[in-house]
């Protein structure tokens, strides 16, 4: 890796000047595949890229024109760049894309970085003895269940899937056609009698011996073969299996298998989108408008279609719809399962392709002028790209505008408008019992959960809803201070306390003592009656309150905010005070009561309350509870 520094100045062309010495390293740069790094005068990373010929890449920064776009603002900016050498471009997207995770660089088009996607996952049959009874164990049957995680080799997965909604789907499918098992092994190992499933035709019922193991084994690999886009062979297996059982006079058994085709048919024929010639395809479709853009996913899996789903990248400013696409295709299939085919509405660097196809281990083929069922099926992601690009438009916009309204309203003036900050507190308890504080963020005109603290609130009197307003502000500020004044963190443009006068003169004084602006505090008064929409606001510089009409956009957002900071507190409140009520202790916390002793414990009373209300000869009965453990299970629980 290497390190170089300079400095960068505009001439009176607004061109870019450099060093000499920043100039002669990008000069020596060797003709290799590699990853390159921009920082500005702050060290700030400004961008990452790779290239499969670093001089040539590294130097058109420098010597061409990027007058007016996001490249040439960031071109500016540059003031040191580092280098690695790799050997491979392949090699190199991965790094690139690795640093780009870590590094979040302010020119570089981000995504998202949720790669948890759902799974079907159909769990492998082992070999295990049957019960006393002569019902299957568990692990002999496989089932049927929505996963989300890493794959491992022990089962089969299917997918990833675009949503929860498409796995809740294919599973309601393999119930209707084959009835696989979806319950529990606790379940399934307790049943005496079929269940609730069995008796509207969505389980065979395995656990009671209803279906053969080798009967149920043959419908499991039939589902397998169904996720996997086999359909006219699944369909021939079960009509050859009909006319076996009709020809040994199993009328029944012929009857059944007559119902899972009919069934099977009747879903392939709802299935609208479907082709017995792309068994697994991802559809990509970009649309970059208004400064943002949107990347609609949709998925063919199995020669169905699973639906779609929108990403909108951060960072795109002016940034060009291929540039996106590339972007979206690099960061996503890294740690995805991609399958053999993409289409995509723009062309994308076959290098890219190149290089992603060795990184998986898959030849990809993209493919970006389809024709019939796949033109089909990219018109269907553009039109849904260009839906959901225009949804997050109007709301954004109508977002920007309450926001824009507060400021207005509380005759603010904040730096930047789209960083505007606001902070809400909130105190709840009941009768003074379990009291806790609440912090919500807003931030970039939408609330931020993320960011979201609560405080315990300790050693003040029941009920004292000023002094608890004391302790958590001044617990929240006090270190946020130090941190502003060092240049380190940002203080909230707008403090809003759930209360009134008495509220904010306490908040006033804990300003006042931390030395900070007292007119970024403005406290949120119920009006007359406590009816939503009388809200006054109140401020703690001395100013008159400020009465907002019901419409207003301003207020509608301080009651967001307001309630946000509400239903956060009292959940909170609520969970302590039933830890409270409980003994302030549950099962996890006690030595002894490990994973399979608290199973056992809340199978045999019901939950954690049955478990404090049992005595200790109660708990005892319990396999694996001595006498000394329950003792202290009750102790604890009491």
């Amino acid at each position: 890796m290497t390190a170089v520094t300079g400095s960068s100045d505009q001439a009176k062309d607004n061109k870019p000047v450099f060093s000499p010495e920043l100039l002669s390293q990008v000069a020596a740069l060797p003709s290799l595949p590699g990853v390159y790094r921009y920082f500005d005068l702050e060290g700030q990373v400004l961008y990452v890229g790779k290239a499969n010929h670093l001089k040539k890449r590294v130097s058109s920064y420098f010597q061409k024109t990027h007058d007016g776009t996001r490249i040439g603002h960031m071109v500016s900016k540059i003031a040191r760049m580092e280098t690695t050498v790799v050997r491979s471009e392949a090699e190199a997207l991965l790094l690139e894309n690795n640093l780009i995770k870590s590094l979040k660089p302010r020119y570089n088009i981000l995504f998202r970085d949720d790669k948890s996607y759902p799974y079907l996952k159909i769990t492998r049959a082992r070999s295990a003895a049957p019960d006393a009874l002569g019902h299957p164990s568990p692990k002999s049957i496989p089932r049927v269940v929505y996963y989300r995680g890493a794959v491992d080799k022990q089962h089969d997965y299917f997918g990833p899937y675009p949503s929860v909604w498409a796995v809740r789907e294919a599973i309601q499918l393999l119930q209707k056609v084959f009835r696989l098992r979806t319950c529990e092994d606790t379940v399934f190992r307790n049943r005496t009698r079929p269940c609730l499933l069995h008796q509207i035709k969505r389980c065979s019922a395995p656990c009671v011996g209803l279906i053969s193991e080798q009967d149920y084994q043959r419908d499991v690999q039939s589902a397998c073969e169904l996720l996997q886009g086999r359909t006219s062979e699944v369909m021939k297996s079960l009509e050859t299996r009909m006319m076996a059982h009709a020809e040994v006079l199993a009328f029944e058994a012929a009857a059944d298998v007559r119902n899972q085709i009919n069934a099977l048919s009747k879903v392939l024929h709802q299935q609208s989108v479907d082709s017995v010639d792309d068994r697994d395809v991802d559809i990509l479709a970009v649309l970059v408008q208004g400064g943002k853009a949107c990347v609609n996913l949709a998925m063919v899996r199995g020669g169905r279609h699973l639906g779609d789903s929108p990403y909108f990248p951060t960072h795109v400013d002016n940034a060009d719809p291929v540039e996106v696409l590339e972007a979206f295709i690099s960061q996503h299939y890294l740690e995805i399962a991609a399958p053999p085919t993409l289409i995509t509405s723009h062309a994308v660097d076959k290098g890219l392709v190149r290089a992603l196809s060795e990184q998986i281990g898959i030849k990809l083929h993209v493919i970006h002028q389809p024709r019939e069922q796949r033109k089909a099926w990219l018109e269907m992601a553009q039109q849904n790209a260009a839906i959901k690009l225009t949804r997050l438009l109007a709301e954004e916009g109508s977002q920007q505008s309450r926001t824009r309204a507060l400021i207005d309203a509380l005759d603010l003036a904040p730096e930047d408008l789209d960083g505007f900050l606001i902070e809400c507190f909130d105190i709840s308890h009941t009768s003074g019992e379990a009291t806790q504080a609440s912090c919500v963020v807003f931030h970039h005109h939408q609330m931020q959960a993320a960011q979201y603290r609560r405080y315990n609130i300790e050693d003040i009197t029941a009920g004292d809803d000023y002094a608890a307003m004391r302790q958590v502000l001044t617990r929240r500020y006090s270190k946020l201070a130090e941190a502003v004044r060092a240049g380190e963190a940002k203080f909230p443009d707008l403090v809003l306390i759930d209360g009134g006068k008495g509220q904010i003169s306490m908040a006033k004084a804990v300003f006042e003592a931390l030395d900070l602006d007292i007119s970024r505090l403005v406290g949120v008064e119920k009006g007359e009656g406590r009816k939503v929409g009388l809200e006054e606001l109140v401020f703690a510089d001395g100013r008159p309150k400020l009465t907002l009409t019901q419409d207003s956009a301003a207020l509608m957002l301080v009651a967001q905010i307001r309630d946000e900071a509400h239903r956060f507190a009292i959940t909170g409140m609520r969970a302590k005070r039933a830890k409270v009520r409980t003994g302030a202790s549950s099962l996890e916390d006690i030595p002894g009561v490990g994973p399979r002793k608290r199973a056992k414990l809340l199978q045999r009373f019901g939950g954690v309350r049955g478990v404090a209300d049992a005595s200790v000869q109660d708990l005892c009965t319990v396999e694996g509870i001595s006498t000394e453990l329950a003792q202290a299970i009750y102790a604890a629980l009491h």
